[in-house]
């Protein structure tokens, strides 16, 4: 049998919001709620950021703890992974919810260009998140804007900056970054099985080329990221009515290359992970 396709939900990221689609979640309540539904039709993980009341982002450690319990009490079992990305704050306080211990946390290890501005990670930075993962035993998740993000991330794990088995996440599609190409991907893939054989790996595609990267991943043997945090649409006529419906593409692609869908037991088995709290 394939191995299980964990399916990750980005319910709400740092840039959507409800004037781009109403189902974007902002509040706690609506994370918890449609956290919920996501989990309930196949997410095992879901990858959270949070919201000031006007919506802007925010790297507030006691938003990310009353989610965090919200998750726990609704969503039992499910990986809760923090996002330690540059829009929510700057510096250390990027990292500020670390002590909250979650399953797993997001780390880019290097910097990139963003539509408008430079996506700034600098080594002193990168380290000092990479050392608050392991002080707080939380798994990173690599986010690699860039084939080199993907060298890095094996070399702090030869060095011991990264705990093995690393578990990465080719992100493609941001504007003036990484563009969605198959050649690319392939490469991609076959680049981190070369350097890190041990490494698991998913995609993340952005706007339309959401469905794209999930049925590449799916099809290749690795795992998948949906959610309206990456894609507000179901196609270019129609908003997406909740995180849900986007999982239920994902696992629709599951079924139809014979992958069945993680549970949330088994993904915690597969990354690694502590017995759910």
């Amino acid at each position: 049998m394939s191995e299980p396709c964990i399916i990750c939900v980005a319910i709400t990221g740092s840039v959507p919001k409800k004037a781009n689609n109403p189902a974007v979640p902002i509040s706690i309540s609506e994370q918890v709620e449609s956290t919920h539904q996501a989990f309930e039709a196949g997410a095992s993980v879901a990858h959270c950021h949070v919201r000031n009341d006007d919506e802007t982002p925010t790297s507030d450690p006691d938003k990310f703890a009353r989610l965090g319990e919200g998750l726990k009490k609704h969503c039992p079992g499910m990986i809760i992974q923090y996002s330690t990305g540059g829009r929510s704050g700057s510096g250390q306080e990027r990292g500020g919810m670390l002590p909250l211990k979650p399953d797993m946390a997001s780390l880019t290890v290097g910097s990139n260009n963003f539509p408008t501005r430079v996506y700034e990670n600098s080594p002193d930075l990168v380290d000092w998140l990479a050392s608050e993962m392991i002080k707080y035993d939380i798994k990173p998740e690599i986010e690699a804007f860039d084939l080199s993000h993907i060298f890095q991330a094996v070399k702090m794990s030869e060095d011991g900056r990264l705990k093995k088995p690393l578990y990465v996440q080719f992100v493609m599609g941001v504007k003036n970054a990484m563009p969605v190409d198959k050649e690319v991907f392939d490469f991609y893939v076959k680049t981190l099985k070369r350097l890190a054989p041990d490494a698991k790996w998913c995609g993340a595609g952005i706007a339309q080329n959401q469905i794209v990267l999930n049925e590449w991943c799916i099809a290749a043997g690795g795992h998948a990221r949906t959610g309206l945090e990456d894609n507000v649409r179901l196609d270019k006529d129609r908003l997406a009515p909740s995180n849900a419906a986007l999982v239920k593409r994902a696992v629709e692609l599951c079924d139809k290359y014979e992958r069945p869908v993680a549970t949330w037991a088994q993904a915690r088995e597969m990354l690694g992970l502590r017995a759910a709290a």
